[in-house]
């Protein structure tokens, strides 16, 4: 890689992205395919020459297109509005991805006669549907606030999350780990950094931004974004786990902090830009003759992904109660890939050296079919799910009506408060045992280090220097569990024995608190001890003077390492809480409405709308108005549910354009 080479084909790239981005705009389709074409028409799969200089630097820099376009993902993460939607994204997406993961591995394997890791990797390229292009589309049609649209969305993004862990896991296969001892390694290596990395970084990395941004010093706090980002994704690519994944988890650390939106808008045009050269590297790849000798294998493939995964998800959100409609619609929405499958098409490409595999040629054609086909589908889901809707068997409504009862009850109902002490009680002592694990594996691979250049004392000393400062941080991890095993204790007390009842079970009681509490303590401490064993140094002399270090500092500075680690499980807490905090703040919204734009009308006992409500008329879907108040006997009432029913004689007072009132007026039939 020339400086020359370099800035010739950045130059290149550039000036064409730019004129491909404008000519897309305004034909309103998505810029992708025009980057992915602008890279097939600069290839030399298509002229027999390139018009690059050097087409492996570009590769080089399409690499921080991954990077970029996967932080900004998580930076637009919500964890607050994912748990409202959990019900029906979390079932839907992983349903979705494991039987496409299923059928893309048995079509390889049966139908295209590939190896085991070719179609595993092509199961993991069409599991995935595109958040980016779905979140474009449905954003241009101004479809946003439509109830299926942050159903579509939240499930693309679980399958986004579910794609980064099968990234990683596919990885150490190709690799040639392939055996049940590998991959358990390799998942729990997988599940031990995702939890270390969220746990460490939400308790610095929002509160460093934080520090930064009341400098009010743009440049100091993109290069700090800048800097977290690029070193975990550096830690995530030695241990041979995804770019996508590092990039993924910084995003949402960046997303906790107070600072959200200024440190999206400080990004967006780095993530234009490389996300606009990882494209264009897409199409440099492209060879037109091969995807059009395997034209009936991609055109297959394309219908097995539109069938398969709009059927995947139009079952999920059927049994997760949602409507027949909004059903129909997230399978419609759904039915296709994007920029995972040339994620996972590439890793493939540079895993295995597989130069002669048409895999990437028929993921790459899949997923140019499907993305244009997309903005269409999604514009028929509407029709397509009224039509279902009305022609639905009477009996098969009632009985969808009443399983979706069933499912609002059943998520409605909530346990009781001593049975969710003790769940979240468990899963903090889940996650301090994983981040002491963490610790330890991270000793353990500094250990492995040569520190000769550093410093020679260090490196003869090492082992003691490092056993000791591992158990500092587990010793603070210690004081929580204290806190951890005290409420846990009492939570089983009052779930097995109502301790006022009598003198009795009030003993039984305390018996089971103390008992509760002592067991937990005590096996926290053996995994202390356990987690020692690997990473102690091998002389009894300076084993006994770490711990006897350890054991003055603990009796010393015992209220100070309480305090740290109570003051790190705070920080914690409030980082997770960033986004409910930030939701549950008062907005002072400004706007003027138009004159011309409120219209009152007024129900007679000719309307079709006496004695329906407004979930059954559909107001919004079907014209686009909306209801904004409604007089009744002189008193209005604003803000009305979905189960409001109109009666005679009521004035709708109804914002929309001249074609929204004309549709709702006959929706309503009224003529005035």
């Amino acid at each position: 890689m020339t400086e020359s080479a370099l800035i010739q084909d950045l130059a290149m790239m550039m000036a064409i992205a730019g004129l491909v981005s404008v000519l897309f705009a305004k034909l309103k389709w998505p810029k992708v395919i025009g980057y992915i074409f602008a890279g097939i028409l600069m290839s030399r799969h298509t002229w027999g020459g390139s018009f690059l200089a050097d087409e492996n630097s570009v590769q080089t820099i399409g690499q921080l297109g991954i990077v970029f376009l996967m932080f900004t993902l998580g930076l637009g993460f919500s964890t607050s509005e994912m748990k409202k939607l959990k019900n029906v994204t979390v079932p839907t997406a992983i349903f979705d991805t494991v039987v496409m993961t299923y059928l893309g591995y048995t079509v390889g394997t049966k139908l295209l006669g590939w190896g085991a890791v070719e179609s595993l990797f092509l199961g993991a390229a069409i599991c995935d549907s595109s958040t980016t292009l779905l979140a474009k589309v449905i954003d241009e049609m101004k479809w946003s606030s439509r109830r299926f649209s942050k159903y579509v969305v939240g499930t693309s993004v679980c399958e986004d999350i579910i794609c980064i862990g099968i990234i990683a896991l596919i990885t150490g296969v190709a690799a040639g780990n392939a055996s049940f001892a590998a991959v358990g390694k390799s998942l729990g290596g997988l599940f031990v950094f995702f939890l270390a990395t969220i746990f460490f970084g939400l308790v610095l990395v929002p509160r460093l931004l934080d520090s930064v941004a009341r400098r009010h010093d743009d440049e100091a706090l993109l290069l700090t974004l800048l800097g977290c980002c690029f070193f975990v994704t550096w830690i995530a690519f030695k241990l041979n786990f995804s770019l996508a994944l590092g990039a993924f988890l910084v995003g949402i650390l960046g997303a906790s902090s107070d600072v959200r939106r200024r440190l999206h808008e400080l990004a967006d045009p780095l993530r234009s830009m490389f996300a606009a050269v990882f494209f264009v590297s897409i199409g440099l790849l492209v060879n037109p003759a091969s995807c059009w000798e395997n034209l009936p294998v991609i055109l297959g493939l394309s219908a097995l992904v539109m069938i398969g995964k709009g059927c995947n998800c139009f079952l999920g959100g059927l049994i997760s109660g949602e409507s027949l409609k909004t059903s129909v619609q997230m399978g419609f929405s759904l039915a296709q890939i994007g920029e995972f499958a040339y994620m996972v098409a590439l890793l493939y490409l540079s895993t295995t050296n597989d130069s002669e595999s048409q895999m990437y040629q028929i993921v790459v054609g899949v997923s140019l079919l499907t993305t244009v086909l997309n903005p269409v589908m999604i514009r028929l889901s509407d029709p397509a799910g009224d039509r279902v809707e009305k022609h639905c068997p009477a009996r098969l409504a009632r009985w969808l009506g009443n399983y979706r009862e069933f499912m609002a009850k059943f998520h409605g109902s909530g346990a009781s408060r001593s049975a969710a002490a003790i769940r979240k009680a468990l899963i903090e002592l889940v996650v301090i045992a994983v981040i002491e694990l963490a610790i330890v594996i991270t000793v353990s691979m500094m250990g492995r280090y040569d520190w000769s250049e550093f410093s020679e004392f260090f490196e003869r000393n090492d082992r003691i220097f490092l056993c000791l400062g591992a158990n500092v941080i587990m010793l603070a991890m210690f004081a929580p569990v204290l806190r951890i095993a005290r409420t846990l204790g009492g939570a089983l007390g009052d779930m097995l024995v109502n301790p006022g009842a009598s003198r009795w079970q009030q003993a039984v009681h305390n018996v089971v608190n103390h008992l509760a509490a002592i067991v937990i303590v005590g096996g926290s401490f053996v995994w202390m001890v356990m987690l020692n064993v690997p990473i102690q140094p091998s002389q009894t002399w300076a084993k006994c003077a770490v711990y006897g270090v350890l054991a003055v500092a603990a009796i010393a500075g015992w209220r100070f390492f309480s305090k740290a680690g109570h003051r790190a499980f705070q920080r914690f807490d409030e980082a997770a809480k960033a986004d409910e905090r930030r939701s549950a703040e008062p907005r002072q919204i400004l706007f003027s409405v138009p004159e011309d734009a409120v219209h009152k009308l007024t129900l007679t006992d000719a309307s079709p709308a006496i004695g329906a409500t407004v979930v059954t008329l559909n107001i919004r879907a079907k014209t686009g108005a909306s209801v904004v108040s409604v007089i009744r006997d002189g008193k209005t009432v604003r803000n009305i549910g979905a189960e409001w029913e109109f009666r005679i004689g009521d004035t709708l007072v109804v914002m929309g354009d001249a074609h929204q009132l004309a549709a709702l007026k006959d929706l309503l039939g009224v003529t005035v």
